[in-house]
């Protein structure tokens, strides 16, 4: 198996609000660098792409990157440059990205393009900015590329925002990991999400696990389902009883506290996703372990939001009845 540490530059409108809501961004560079089980290079891969859809550079992604138009506008189409990435790629390898917005915006393109059979998904994927984080600095909500580099003494030899430059400097970053802390980090992309109960995706780590449900026509037809609302413990399996049942909090996540009597309290978090041009939804759940004290705050947490929504309720009767009286 080849790793393949993928980076995309992608181009947008110019014009405001004028977006196709089918593309909102148009690949217009790829770069890569394949390695090896052992993480060393075999290949690179460089390629610009003529825009379709926002054929003028915007100057924001010009400047950011150097790309020019010209380069553009001598490049190949989408689908050429992207048979022949694949092809490039070969059967038995895995992608590895800094961050998770690379893989979504290339299905993006390509189920534009009606290519999307060229890239089967849910897959396997390495999420090098999620590791990176959990490895060297677990204490931060996130890392930007040059960051990890800097932290991990990497020479800075090229200049960031290319997609090449940043796709060796990623698979610089992986190779200063290594492979066998990386290897059992793997992550899910879930953009060509589960249809099925068959399809459903678990993935269970050290510290947390996740699931990936199937479609639902509502968010309460998803409440309603069994799994869905299920809470086993991620060290041994089994059913752990609920201290705090499932409830809306902020942003419509749905937080649940667990308690396994071998293993601890576990949180559980549901975030509802919608598949692009689509009316249904789907849950994508984690159980983490927390301590006694996290749990008291999620339990401080819930009161708070009852709370709330109680003397929203009660103003707005009050209000009514006010309106009823006059």
């Amino acid at each position: 198996m080849n790793y393949i540490v993928v980076d995309f530059e992608w181009n947008q409108s110019s014009y405001g609000r004028r977006v196709n809501p089918h593309i909102p961004f148009e690949i217009i560079e790829i770069g890569a660098v394949m390695l090896d089980e052992d993480l060393q290079e075999i290949d690179r891969y460089s390629a610009t792409v003529r825009p379709k859809v926002y054929k003028k550079l915007h100057f924001m992604t010009r400047d950011l990157t150097g790309i020019t138009q010209e380069e553009l506008d001598r490049s190949d189409p989408f689908p050429y440059v992207l048979v022949d990435f694949m092809l490039w790629c070969g059967d038995d390898s895995v992608f590895c990205t800094w961050g998770g917005n690379d893989l979504v915006e290339l299905q993006r393109n390509m189920k534009f393009y009606h290519l999307e059979d060229l890239l089967e998904g849910p897959f396997e994927y390495y999420n090098l900015q999620k590791i990176f984080r959990e490895l060297c600095m677990p204490d931060q909500q996130a890392a930007a590329l040059e960051t990890a580099v800097d932290f991990l003494h990497i020479e800075k030899n090229l200049p960031f925002h290319r997609a090449i430059h940043d796709a060796d400097y990623t698979a610089r970053v992986m190779q200063k990991m290594g492979a066998e802390k990386i290897q059992p980090l793997y992550s899910v992309d879930y953009y060509q999400n589960p249809k099925t109960v068959e399809d459903e995706i678990y993935i269970s780590y050290d510290k947390y696990a996740k699931y990936v449900s199937r479609e639902f026509d509502s968010h309460d037809a998803a409440m309603s389902d069994k799994e869905v609302r299920s809470t086993r413990c991620i060290k041994c399996g089994c059913s752990a009883r609920k201290k705090i049942h499932w409830f809306s909090g902020k942003s419509k996540t749905h937080f649940c506290v667990a308690f396994c009597p071998e293993h601890g309290y576990i949180l559980g978090k549901i975030r509802f996703k919608k598949p692009d041009d689509q009316r249904k939804c789907y849950v994508v759940k984690t159980l983490q372990f927390i301590n006694e004290e996290e749990a008291a705050a999620i339990q401080n947490m819930k009161k708070e939001i009852v709370k709330k929504r109680w003397e929203k309720r009660h103003h707005q009767s009050a209000a009514t009845r006010d309106k009823e009286d006059l």
